[in-house]
C-alpha cells in the first residue's frame, strides 16, 4: 500500500451501478475518495455513516468519492439495495473481474486512497483506528487526509493499517477451493 503513496494512482474505468462508465481520470481537477467497498461489509456500512455525514461538506469543497465494489459474490441488485439503505450518494463501481483491486494491492473493505487533484496518491488505508478490540475510534484517518489537503498539507499519517471483511476471490478455473487473501481482516 505504501509504494502508492506520491505515485500517480493506477488509472482504470469500470461499469457504473445504475448504467455508463467511469474513469478515474474523468475525476481529475477533484480531490477523490476512492473507497473499496463491500455490500457484505458492516465495516463497509460503518464507513458509509460517516462519508454520508462528510459529504455534506466535501462535495461543495470539490472532493469525489468513488465506491468501487471488488466481490463478484455480491450481485448488482444487493449493491443496488445496500446503496439505497445506506443513502450512497456516490458512484459505485463494478470490478467484479478483480482487475482493479488487484492491481491496488487491496485485501479487504473498506480501504481508501486519497488522491491529489493531479491524481497522485496522498493517503492509504483504512477509516479509523477501530479495529475488532477497539470498536470505538479515537482517529478518523479518512476525514483527517482530506481536510489536510484541502488546506493544502500534507495528511498525516499517509499509511493506515486497514480492519475489515476479507475480499472474496473466486477459485482459479483449474481449483475447487475459494481463495482468500492470508492477512483477510488486518494489513498495513
Amino acid at each position: 500500500m505504501s509504494q502508492f503513496i506520491n505515485q500517480p494512482a493506477p488509472d482504470f474505468a469500470l461499469a457504473v451501478i445504475g448504467g455508463g462508465r467511469l474513469s478515474l481520470m474523468d475525476l481529475r481537477g477533484h480531490l477523490v475518495v476512492l473507497h473499496f467497498w463491500s455490500a457484505e461489509c458492516q465495516w463497509s456500512r460503518r464507513a458509509d455513516v460517516m462519508i454520508a455525514y462528510r459529504q455534506l461538506t466535501w462535495d461543495r469543497k470539490g472532493v469525489r468519492v468513488v465506491g468501487v465494489a471488488t466481490n463478484p459474490s455480491e450481485p448488482e441488485n444487493e449493491i443496488r439495495h445496500e446503496m439505497a439503505t445506506r443513502r450512497v450518494r456516490y458512484p459505485v463501481l463494478m470490478d467484479y473481474g478483480q482487475d482493479v483491486v488487484n492491481r491496488y494491492g487491496v485485501q479487504s473493505t473498506p480501504h481508501f486512497f486519497v488522491l491529489d487533484v493531479r491524481g497522485v496518491v496522498r493517503y492509504a488505508g483504512g477509516l479509523d483506528d477501530a479495529n475488532s478490540q477497539q470498536r470505538t475510534p479515537r482517529r478518523i484517518f479518512l476525514d483527517r487526509a482530506v481536510t489536510a489537503l484541502l488546506d493544502n498539507r500534507v495528511p498525516d499519517p499517509t499509511v493506515t493499517a486497514v480492519h475489515g471483511t476479507p475480499i472474496f476471490h473466486p477459485a482459479p478455473a483449474d481449483s475447487s477451493q475459494p481463495s482468500l487473501p492470508s492477512n483477510a481482516i488486518s494489513q498495513k
